[in-house]
């Protein structure tokens, strides 16, 4: 069975499925070549590999959530973060199925994407693989990788597109834009 837009009986929404799901797999696929490139690539491990003066790639490995939180690398903590991650991702694609919207798709897409090629990390390494230094004066942010990028700039976009003039006239009338 196919899914249809409603209103114009066309392929519409499976279009934009579709869309959500290629960007998924995309972000997926490149997070998980820039990993394996950074693992042969960076060691030793935490040295910095300058880029430009601002940037380092130092390979790195989280075995916590976010920014390093919750990091202690027991297995059972791998499999906390990994549930959570599985439980969120699955509400994601079902927000993915329901859109109309080609941002919200590839938003979304980009969300799952990241989520998924943290959760691979997860239960190949039992911590995810980051490398990427961005830095300043002295200041470093948390080392990343492709996936948070996916992920910050997927949540971005969500927030972004929530301000949309024409989202905010559909929500009021009921209309789904």
């Amino acid at each position: 069975m196919t899914r249809t837009d409603a209103s114009t009986g066309s392929g519409h929404a499976t279009g934009i499925l579709g869309l959500g799901l290629v960007t998924a797999a995309a972000v997926l696929a490149l997070d998980q070549v820039t990993k394996a490139w950074a693992l042969s690539a960076l060691w030793p491990p935490h040295m910095p590999h300058p880029v430009m003066p601002f940037l380092n790639w130092r390979l790195g490995f989280n075995t916590g959530a976010t920014f390093g939180m919750f990091s202690g690398g027991s297995a059972s903590g791998v499999w906390l973060l990994v549930g959570v991650a599985v439980v969120i991702t699955a509400w994601l694609l079902a927000w993915m199925w329901r859109t109309r919207s080609r941002l919200e798709a590839t938003s979304l897409g980009l969300v799952i994407g990241g989520a998924v090629g943290n959760v691979v990390d997860r239960l190949r390494r039992g911590a995810v693989t980051d490398f990427i230094d961005a830095h300043y004066a002295g200041w470093h942010w948390p080392t990343f990788n492709v996936a948070d990028i996916g992920i910050v700039c997927g949540v971005a976009l969500l927030l972004l597109g929530s301000f949309r003039p024409e989202r905010k006239a559909a929500a009021t009338t009921g209309a789904d834009g």
